[in-house]
């Protein structure tokens, strides 16, 4: 329970936007082992999605649990000058940097291989974790009726954006938050990169493909190779020429990045 409330569970945020809840715990002296362990893994309780990016960002940014706040700036529109300005308001530190780094290399383990691979993009790195939480009615737990969700964040060894994805009883589609809401948060998180100008990585873990998986592969360097020869070393991509020459001066995709297995290659020739 200290660790619970260290993270910010239980108690209101206190950001800027009315409404906020306190969620809901089981208090301390009710707890026996039925309630310690579902406590665990979050059934028999609540929180509320901004306690959760609250707790997830402290888990990742190397420990310590900031006060969120909804707007950075405000500014008078003729004159430009600032009316409102949040920074970031440290509460505690709640773990380790080296714990938080193990918490990295596991959550983007989750990506690269397991429930979130959904949420994988290719040549950077992101981590994650996938939920599927059974709705209540009347006290019970109901069947088939789930809020699936998918909590992502980039880049993985130096965080700069967090997304949080839930999904209220999808319809159509197997209820998993892998499955459901992982290539929303992709999604968002690829539009990001050009927004936060996200620097490409080759250094975190590769991809597990499975059989129904567009693959992705390395692209070989074939500039300053001759257009025989980069046919060779490109056989099975689609290639499509510019200029004239005999040799390829420039290639795009760059050399050493992700594409799509049997993708298209341009090549500009020259002498």
């Amino acid at each position: 329970m200290e660790y619970i409330t260290n993270f910010g569970f239980g108690s209101k945020t206190g950001i800027d936007l009315n409404g906020e809840s306190n969620g809901i715990l089981f208090k301390t002296s009710a707890m026996g082992p039925v309630e310690l362990a579902t406590t665990s893994f979050g059934q028999g309780i609540s929180v509320t999605p901004i306690q959760q990016v609250t707790a997830v960002s402290a888990a990742i940014n190397g420990g310590t649990l900031y006060k969120p706040y909804l707007v950075k700036q405000m500014l008078e529109p003729e004159t430009n000058s600032v009316i409102l300005q949040n920074n970031p308001v440290k509460k505690r530190d709640v773990l380790s940097s080296s714990s938080s780094e193990l918490v990295r290399y596991a959550l983007e383990s989750v990506v690269a291989n397991g429930s979130g691979r959904n949420a994988y993009i290719e040549n950077y790195r992101v981590g994650g974790k996938t939920g599927t939480a059974q709705k209540v009615l009347d006290g019970h737990y109901l069947s088939g009726n789930y809020i699936v969700s998918f909590m992502g964040f980039m880049p993985a060894n130096n965080p700069q954006i967090v997304v949080y994805v839930a999904i209220d009883h999808p319809l159509g589609i197997v209820q998993y938050g892998g499955t459901v809401a992982a290539p929303i948060a992709k999604n968002v998180l690829k539009s990001a990169i050009n927004i936060l100008n996200i620097k490409e990585s080759k250094d975190g873990p590769a991809k597990e493909y499975n059989w129904l998986d567009q693959k992705y592969v390395l692209l070989p360097d074939v500039e300053g190779k001759s257009v025989e020869e980069a046919k060779k070393i490109l056989k099975g991509f689609h290639l499509e020429y510019s200029g004239e020459g005999s040799k390829v001066i420039y290639q795009s995709p760059l050399k050493n990045t992700y594409v799509k297995e049997g993708g298209t290659v341009k090549l500009m020739l020259g002498v």
